[in-house]
């Protein structure tokens, strides 16, 4: 299972849109859902070695085609949370 695939199952708080501009009407049919998620990104230490992970934050736009397919447009409002530390 691809990463970004598992950002959109652990989403939540998912809040719907309607079109704000005529020129997504083509891509987004359907509208666009916004969803808040999380994710880590591992660091590694000289010898290639997992030592921690910095978590973020951020919110996922996901268009909704005229065929009902949801799709991943974009990550936005990407911030780390500093207050959690996770070790290895």
């Amino acid at each position: 299972m691809s990463s970004g695939r598992r950002w959109i199952e652990i989403a939540t708080n998912g809040i719907f849109e309607n079109n704000r501009k005529a020129m997504h009407g083509r891509d987004a049919k359907n509208g666009w859902y916004r969803y808040e998620t999380r994710f880590a990104v591992p660091i590694f230490n000289e010898d290639g070695e997992v030592v921690r992970y910095n978590i973020f934050k951020g919110r996922l736009l996901i268009r909704h085609a005229s065929s009902g397919k949801k799709y991943l447009y974009g990550v936005l409002e990407i911030k780390k949370e500093t207050s959690k530390s996770c070790q290895a």
